[in-house]
Parts: C-alpha cells; sequence; structure tokens
C-alpha cells in the first residue's frame, strides 16, 4: 500500500512507500524510514528562523544608532570639545548635531541590519508599523524587547567618553528647566507625530520611498533646534532609555514613553488611508524580503 502525501505550500504530492511514515510536530517534523528518522523543520520554524534574525539585526541597528548617534551629541555638546569652538552659535550646532544623527540612522536603515529588519530602531515606529498591520503582534514584541536591549548594550562604550560624556549626562533626554510635564509630554507627542507622518509619506510614494532615510535625518535638524530646549526631542523611547542606562538619569523617565506613543497613535489615525499603500514595514530595501515574511505580514504576499 502506498500513501499520499502533499507537500507543505506546494501544488504537488508525492508517494510514500509503506516503510516512510511522517510525523509532525511543531517546530519539525519527523520523517522516519528503515534509514532512520530524520527532522525536517516545518514551515512555521521556518518562519521563526527568520524572526530570531530580524530580533537580532533589530538590536545591533539600535545599539549602532545609541552608540554613534550619541557620540556625535558628546562630541558636539560635550565639556572640553573643541565643536563648541568651530561652530559657536549654539542653534547652528544643535541643528548639524541632529542632522548627524540622523544620518547615522540613515546609514543603519541603508545597511545590512536594514536590509535584514527594517531598520525601525524605534518602538513607536515598530508600534506603527503593527497598528497598520504591516507587522503580527509576534514580530512587533520582539522588536521592541530587542530594541530595548541594543539601547542599554550600545550605551555601555559611551562611558569611555569619561568627563566629557558626563558633562552632557551621555545625551540623556532630560525635561527643559520650566517647562511643566505637560508641555514635555505635548513636545514628545508632536515631534513623533511629525516623525510617523514623515514616514508614512514618504513609504506611500514609490518616488519618495527611496528617499526616506535622509528624509528623517533632514526633518530631525529641522524639528531638534525648534524643540529640544522642551524635551529633548527623543522621539524614541529606546534612544531615552540607553543613556538613561548608564548616566543614573531618570528624570521624567515616563514621558519618553507615554509622549511618543500619542504621537505614534495621532499620526496613525490622521495616515490610515494613506498607510493602506505602504507595501512593508521597512525604511529601504523593500524587496529584500526573507521568505517573503515582510510582505506577507503586510498582506501583500
Amino acid at each position: 500500500m502506498r500513501h499520499q502525501r502533499r507537500l507543505p505550500g506546494k501544488a504537488r504530492t508525492f508517494t510514500a512507500p509503506d516503510d516512510v511514515r511522517t510525523f509532525t510536530f511543531l517546530p519539525f517534523r519527523l520523517t522516519r524510514n528503515r534509514q532512520g528518522t530524520h527532522t525536517v523543520p516545518t514551515e512555521s520554524a521556518r518562519d521563526w528562523g527568520v524572526r530570531w534574525r530580524l530580533f537580532v539585526s533589530e538590536a545591533v541597528g539600535t545599539a549602532a544608532l545609541v552608540l554613534g548617534g550619541l557620540s556625535i551629541v558628546i562630541v558636539m555638546s560635550g565639556a572640553g570639545s573643541p565643536m563648541p569652538g568651530i561652530v559657536p552659535n549654539e542653534r547652528l550646532r544643535t541643528a548639524l548635531t541632529a542632522f548627524l544623527f540622523g544620518c547615522v540612522g540613515a546609514g543603519i536603515a541603508l545597511s545590512r541590519v536594514g536590509r535584514e529588519s527594517g531598520a525601525h530602531i524605534n518602538p513607536a515606529v515598530t508600534m506603527g508599523f503593527w497598528l497598520w498591520r504591516k507587522l503580527d503582534a509576534r514580530v512587533a514584541v520582539g522588536y521592541v524587547v530587542a530594541q530595548m536591549l541594543g539601547a542599554g548594550v550600545g550605551a555601555l562604550p559611551l562611558l569611555a567618553w569619561g568627563a566629557m560624556g558626563r558633562s552632557v549626562v551621555f545625551g540623556a533626554t532630560i525635561p527643559g528647566v520650566g517647562y511643566s510635564t505637560a508641555a514635555v509630554v505635548m513636545g514628545e507627542a508632536v515631534t513623533t507625530f511629525g516623525l510617523v507622518t514623515t514616514l508614512s509619506i514618504c513609504l506611500v510614494f514609490r518616488r519618495l520611498r527611496p528617499y526616506t532615510p535622509f528624509a528623517i535625518a533632514v526633518l530631525y535638524a529641522v524639528m531638534v533646534p525648534l524643540e529640544s530646549h522642551i524635551s529633548g526631542t527623543s522621539t524614541n523611547p529606546a534612544r531615552t532609555f540607553g543613556p538613561a542606562l548608564i548616566s543614573g538619569r531618570w528624570d521624567g523617565w515616563w514621558i519618553y514613553w507615554v509622549g511618543p506613543m500619542v504621537g505614534m497613535l495621532a499620526a496613525v489615525l490622521v495616515c490610515s488611508r494613506l498607510a493602506k499603500r505602504i507595501e512593508v514595514a521597512k525604511l529601504y530595501h523593500f524587496e529584500s524580503d526573507r521568505r517573503r515574511l515582510f510582505h506577507r505580514m503586510a498582506g501583500t504576499r
């Protein structure tokens, strides 16, 4: 007697002889014949293999953002740095710092890390993609956990800056003196709204899509000089978590979760119809998609 079996994900079938038996379990399938038992990964297991690559890439990308971006902040504004003398105009120096910080993020999006995970490197961005139904819940949670871990790891080498780093609290975001809690939350909400809205516009229009990472760098160069004296313009809970961890400055730490999430929710609602045209939850390398996982999560396959 011979048994007809349908291969997962295939239209064809194969005929199994009497001495072959297949048993399916998660996360693998056992196939037993006269030569012994062999394990074959299931479709679900293969997807999880891809997901773990995404999580690791997202952690590495966030670590690079925190280390590279905050090193720029320390060099541009830290005590003992020559940069305040080279660029004495504080607002101009702040704009330049913000642009270079944004360029670090753009470089991550263009890199191999961005090719894998899409380079969200920000829990607010990840949650926005999830609410737009471009990510499933398990991947979204994995991304946020990876981003927080990456931020903590990426902040540790900042201690090497010593006194120069301590003079600017290693780039920590702290509520501005004289501003109410409501004003600081609003500052974070408005700037994060601008970030998520800009992302949605760039990702929807094909002519703008290749310039998405660079648009974010320009956006920060505009927003940070205008708002940083209020909240520090974090727009990213992971970016705030890293330097807070090593400096011990947790002033208003919850603000840097509430404000960005409120801004993200507002942007998701305002851009909900527009966002239906976003193909995948990535900032660049849109067609690089192992097992088409991003496309399947977004329903575009």
